[in-house]
């Protein structure tokens, strides 16, 4: 690929960085299928990545800790498409929303609020009113 792949903001991970392998792909292509090496796989040293601020790497490390091969290595495959270099913008393109979500702050703790006055009237004034139509409905019992 051409251009280094951006993770967030104006952190991008540089080619140098990256490991392409290519290889025979299953699914469609008919004859074209025995002699192209269309299938993609994007291999990226997360522990050893010059381009990753040292916070992004470790949040980086934690949470992928699950898809790292050996625990340093992130591995993308591509093979939806009959062209080598779909699947190559495709891996790219995958590799960048992997590393973006993993290096994302932690979501904001949540504040523990209570509903209104006026939100538990309503709720109750509701429940009130479904009980007596349902009661409206019903046959008397003693007939």
């Amino acid at each position: 690929m051409s251009e280094p792949i951006r993770v967030r903001g104006s952190v991008v991970v540089p080619d140098a960085e990256l490991v392409w392998r290519f290889s025979r792909s299953s699914g469609p292509g008919g004859q074209h299928v025995n002699t192209s090496d269309s299938k993609v796989e994007l291999r990226y040293d997360v522990a050893a990545s010059k381009a990753l601020p040292e916070v992004w790497r470790t949040r980086a490390l934690e949470r992928l800790a699950n898809r790292l091969v050996d625990g340093r290595v992130l591995v993308v495959q591509a093979s939806e498409f009959r062209s080598q270099w779909r699947n190559r913008e495709a891996a790219a393109a995958r590799l960048a929303a992997v590393l973006s979500e993993a290096c994302a702050p932690p979501p904001k703790a949540r504040r523990a609020t209570r509903p209104s006055r006026g939100t538990v009237e309503r709720r109750l004034n509701n429940k009130r009113h479904r009980a007596e139509l349902k009661q409206g409905r019903r046959s008397p019992r003693g007939e």
